[in-house]
């Protein structure tokens, strides 16, 4: 009986011990949060401690990408140069016209280099503020496009790039026609729009740690505005046939002028005139095929109108030399040889008077 008592009493306490053993352990534990209900996933206010112990509401920014494929510029007016003019569904004039597509530029006469016995380049530029070279700046629209020069050049280089044509563009400070340009390079000389995409990242509205994705067409800084370029130089050879007896000039190349741009927009007080500069040089051959099928405003007759290689051609412009290869050793403009502007046109028309002088020097009368 002894025995029964003390195991019963060792049972007790090895049991007392292991139950305050246990309950020390889990003092330092502790107990988990009641569970919540719902399906947002956020822990509901508790109340009466005066303390909001609830998680902020988390708000997913994600960012937006936009692309903008429209070519339409917001900042012009429609005098762009170079913008596809629609044709008209009904005959725009009282009469039938000939068709311009069948045109081609007449054949120049083969000179041989030995008959070519006297030859002088020279460089002029054409001013279309002048009266008789309004047609170079006639602001309209026809069933051949914009009639603005500059248009038709843009123009016909975009066809002849597309097509795969003789027509390109050089680059303008060479006036050798020995850098191509691309299509891409063209337009971002000549028009705000290119055909390069270009990607920007503004910062979100909702979140500034955000940022969104703007794809849109790549305009250029340095195009021209509309109707600012009304300047062209012209690279022409004379020369002296001694076969035909008789003094030719034929044009070498063509090339638009458009002012500098000013660096970001800003406008240098005092600077003076601006400077005039070459967009792009185009050989003039090659070009004579498109300028026989576009007609040149006549403001006396519309309907005596005469196809740009006419005007060429016929010499029905008005221009004044900046350069030239007749004792000029250093390969210098007018403009640095002479620093007055009124001397330099004085000195343009004395080499013409030179170069015609040498042709009616060779006559004895």
């Amino acid at each position: 009986m002894k025995k029964y008592f003390l195991v019963l009493l060792t049972a007790t306490l090895l049991l007392t011990t292991f139950s305050s053993s246990n309950a020390q352990r889990g003092r330092g534990k502790a107990t988990p949060p009641p569970p919540t209900t719902g399906t947002t996933g956020v822990n509901p206010p508790t109340t009466g401690t005066g303390r909001d112990t609830s998680k902020p509401k988390i708000s997913i920014v994600t960012p937006k990408k936009t692309i903008d494929t429209s070519r339409a510029n917001k900042e012009s007016s429609g005098k762009e140069y170079g913008v596809e003019v629609k044709a008209s569904r009904r005959n725009p004039f009282a009469y039938s016209k000939e068709s311009l597509s069948d045109r081609k530029p007449l054949v120049y006469d083969h000179v041989r280099e030995d008959d070519a016995t006297y030859s002088q380049f020279i460089w002029r530029e054409i001013d279309g503020r002048e009266k008789i070279n309004l047609p170079f700046i006639y602001n309209a629209k026809d069933e051949t496009g914009d009639q603005r020069f500059f248009s038709i050049l843009i123009t016909a280089l975009k066809e002849s790039y597309k097509n795969g044509g003789d027509l390109i563009a050089f680059a303008p400070e060479d006036d050798r026609f020995t850098t191509p340009l691309t299509l891409n390079q063209v337009l971002a000389m000549s028009s705000p729009e290119t055909n390069q995409l270009d990607t920007t990242y503004p910062v979100n509205l909702d979140d500034e740690n955000v940022k969104d994705t703007f794809i849109t067409w790549k305009r250029s800084d340095v195009a021209p505005k509309p109707d600012s370029v009304f300047k062209f130089r012209i690279k022409e050879q004379w020369f002296f046939d001694k076969e035909a007896s008789r003094m030719t000039v034929r044009i070498i190349g063509i090339a638009p002028m458009a002012p500098d741009v000013t660096i970001s927009g800003v406008k240098i007080k005092n600077a003076g005139p601006p400077k005039y500069n070459p967009i792009f040089w185009i050989y003039y051959p090659d070009l004579r095929p498109t300028l026989s099928r576009t007609f040149a405003y006549n403001p006396k007759n519309m309907g005596g109108r005469l196809t740009w290689e006419e005007v060429f051609e016929g010499r029905f412009f008005s221009s004044y030399i900046i350069k030239s290869t007749l004792n000029n050793p250093k390969d210098l403009t007018l403009a640095r040889l002479i620093q007055d502007p009124l001397f330099q046109l004085l000195e343009g028309e004395n080499i013409k008077e030179k170069i015609f002088n040498y042709e009616q020097d060779l006559w004895s009368y």
